[in-house]
Parts: structure tokens; C-alpha cells; sequence
């Protein structure tokens, strides 16, 4: 590689994923204005993906089903197929991997890709991206936009800039007049929150943005600030990861939105029970320990609050992080107040054989024990559940509960 030479990255982004993959499912959804939304039963009401008809009246992501029917009422909703999704993420990836090893997803729909090395085998940068918008439009039966730059940040804006089924590409020449004129919120990693303080500073752009002083923007926003006008000013050399590097776990959660509030300690510990079995299964089989666990409880409201506690000793078993989970909500929230929403989330984890290094007393040796045949249990409750599914075996209280308990989701 020519170290003068600008790399080439493409952000690949499959359009509308979501509804494309039901479309193939169910080939008649193409014509009628569809969209895929959470289910209303258990208060996931909000549109997740919507077909191009459906944008045609306006649907928009992340708007309730009410809103989006009132739009459209022949709006044709179905339910989110998971497994598909992935199946098809996977695909996709599979012939991106055929051009480089340098492919890191962002999401299940979405990955960057460095070709800057396979120029010399498969033509430059766009004509790559070209190739690739046929393969997966014709083998696949998906869309997908591209975007070409000289780092992945300007990439991504690319993907976003023309859809579906488009590439753009994005140069040191052209990068100001494509680029600047676009609201500074379609800036990676600009927020609501940082819109708001952006806005208050009268920057409007992204070239607003870069035009603006970076010790200002550290003062208001710390590190964001200085990383997002460093990026509004094309300067960003993160690489992009290979496929062949191990991809580091930095946490473990499932939350929930139940089907109706949790209303005192009753509820909140069968919520707490179920989320932490699924949170301590998959750390299990991810080969890690948490050594803090955090929950974050909303309300009714949409309020929030997120508390975290650092264990004495890591654990990946679902008693131990269920009881540290519920000694903090007991210790930040009114029992007598309603919740919405759960999430329970391992933390600072650590590999599951790493010593730890603490010296274990005689007096140490009852709970010592009592730990081993915890593990076992839970352990041979894995090996049941992975042969007869993750239904096969459920906590007593989470059985033909009124909650939505059978299927929390993963996070």
C-alpha cells in the first residue's frame, strides 16, 4: 500500500433492512404500503421499518402505530422476524467479505468496509461499491446504498446522502459542497442532546460545525465536541476492524418494556428474576464474568434512572446478579411508584477463568460451595436449553405471567 495514498472505505447500508427482508418473506407485501412494528400487546407499538410506499405517506421511524395508521390507514403492519434478519445480515456480509477482510458491521444492517488494498483485483472504490449494489440486489433480492470516502465517518454520510440503491462518493475535493450543507444532526454521534447545545451556539450545519471553535465545543460538549469538528473537518483515522479480529464483549444486558406496569416488590422481583437468568445465560456462553451490574428503571413517564454497583466477587450466575440488581432498585426508587421499563446489564467484564485473586477463608467455604452448585445448576440448565430451545426451562414466576415475560428482549 502506498502510504500517500488516501484509503478507500465504503459504508454499506441495506435499505429500509427490515421491511426488505418481509418483502422477500411475503412477496405481496411490495404492493401495499407495509411496515414492521413492535407488538402493541406488549407495548413495542412504533414503527421499526417501512417499505418505499409507506414512505410515500410520510411513515416515519420510531412514530407509533396510531400516528403512522392515521397517515396511512391501510398501512399493512407484520411482526419483526429476528432470525431473518440476521440470516440476511449474514448473507450480505458474506459476499462483502469476498473483497476484503477488512468488514466491521455497524448493526445488523450496516457495515464499513476497507478496500483501500483491492483496487489492483476489483477496480477502485466505486466501482466496488457497484459491483456489490448488483451482486446483493440480484443474488439476494436486497438494496443496499453505498457511500466512498477516505475515512468512515465521510463514508457513512455517503451511505445516508442518496437512497435506495445508490452511491456517492465523497472526495477531499468534494467533501465541503456535499457535505456542509447538511443539518449538523446527520453528523455521527450528534444527538438530541447535542443538537440542542449545538443549536444554542448557532451551528445549524455541518459546515457550521466545522467552521467553529474546537475549544469552544470541548467547553460545552468535552471530548464529543472536539471529536465531532474534527470529524466535520474530514479528519478521522480509525481503521476499520477485520473480520479475522476477535470483537470485544463490554457488556451484557436484556431489557424489557412489560405488558403492564411493574407495581411493587412482588412484580419488580419476578421482572429482576427473568431478565437476569437471560443476562447470566448469555454471559455464560459469551465465557465472561461482570464485576459491576447496573439497572437502568423508566416509568410511565418516560423518566429514567440508571444506578450501577460494583460486586465484591465477578459472577456470571443469574441469583447473584438478580439479588445486586434489586438492592439497587431498592435503593434509588419508590416501590410504590409504577415501572415501564427494565434493564439489568453486566459490566467491566472479565474473561470467566481470569483468578481473582482474593483469598478465600475458612469461613469463606460454605458460600464457596454454595457458589459451585449454583453453577452446576445454572450450567446444566445452558446444556437443557440448548438442546431444547431457551423456553425449555423458565423461572417458576415468569410462567403464564401477565408481563410478556416469555420473550424479553435482548440489548
Amino acid at each position: 500500500m502506498d502510504m500517500n495514498r488516501d484509503r478507500t472505505i465504503l459504508h454499506c447500508d441495506c435499505n429500509g433492512f427490515y421491511a426488505s427482508v418481509e418483502c422477500l418473506l411475503n412477496p405481496e407485501l411490495k404492493n401495499v404500503p407495509m411496515a414492521v412494528c413492535g407488538n402493541p400487546e406488549n407495548r413495542h407499538g412504533i414503527i421499526l421499518a417501512k417499505n418505499e410506499l409507506a414512505k410515500k405517506y410520510n411513515i416515519q421511524t420510531a412514530e407509533t402505530i396510531w400516528q403512522a395508521k392515521k397517515k396511512c390507514p391501510g398501512l399493512v403492519l407484520v411482526p419483526p422476524h429476528h432470525d431473518e434478519y440476521e440470516k440476511y445480515s449474514r448473507l450480505v456480509n458474506e459476499i462483502y467479505q469476498q473483497y476484503t477482510d477488512k468488514v466491521e458491521p455497524f448493526g445488523i444492517d450496516e457495515s464499513w468496509l476497507d478496500v483501500t488494498d483491492s483496487y489492483r483485483l476489483f477496480g477502485s472504490g466505486e466501482k466496488i461499491a457497484n459491483t456489490l449494489r448488483k451482486r446483493i440486489r440480484e443474488e439476494i433480492g436486497l438494496t443496499i446504498s453505498v457511500g466512498v470516502s477516505f475515512n468512515k465517518v465521510f463514508a457513512k454520510l455517503g451511505s445516508d446522502y442518496k437512497k435506495p440503491d445508490a452511491t456517492t462518493v465523497i472526495t477531499r475535493d468534494n467533501f465541503k459542497t456535499i457535505l456542509y450543507p447538511l443539518p449538523v444532526s446527520r453528523m455521527l454521534y450528534v444527538g438530541k442532546s447535542a443538537q440542542k447545545v449545538l443549536e444554542k451556539l448557532h451551528i445549524h450545519t455541518i459546515g457550521d460545525l466545522a467552521g467553529s471553535d474546537r475549544n469552544l465545543l470541548a467547553g460545552y460538549l468535552g471530548k464529543l465536541g472536539e471529536t465531532i469538528h474534527d470529524y466535520a473537518n474530514g479528519i478521522d483515522d480509525e481503521p476499520v476492524k477485520s473480520v479475522n479480529d476477535q470483537r470485544e464483549i463490554k457488556s451484557v444486558g436484556n431489557g424489557m418494556t412489560f405488558r403492564r406496569d411493574l407495581t411493587g416488590i412482588s412484580d419488580i422481583k419476578v421482572g429482576v428474576n427473568a431478565l437476569a437468568d437471560q443476562v447470566a445465560y448469555r454471559m455464560r456462553k459469551y465465557g465472561v464474568k461482570c464485576s459491576t451490574v447496573q439497572v437502568t428503571v423508566k416509568d410511565p413517564e418516560f423518566r429514567v434512572i440508571t444506578r450501577q454497583k460494583p460486586l465484591l466477587v465477578p459472577t456470571h450466575l443469574a441469583k447473584e446478579i438478580a439479588q445486586a440488581s434489586l438492592e439497587l432498585i431498592l435503593s434509588c426508587w419508590d416501590l410504590r411508584a409504577p415501572i415501564r421499563m427494565l434493564t439489568i446489564t453486566g459490566l467491566n467484564l472479565i474473561p470467566d477463568d481470569a483468578p481473582i485473586g482474593e483469598q478465600i477463608t475458612f469461613f469463606d467455604l460454605n458460600k464457596e460451595n454454595a457458589r459451585e452448585k449454583r453453577e452446576k445448576l445454572e450450567t446444566a440448565i445452558d446444556k437443557i436449553r440448548e438442546k431444547f430451545g431457551k423456553n425449555a426451562v423458565s423461572i417458576a414466576s415468569a410462567i403464564k405471567n401477565d408481563l410478556g415475560l416469555d420473550d424479553p428482549d435482548g440489548n
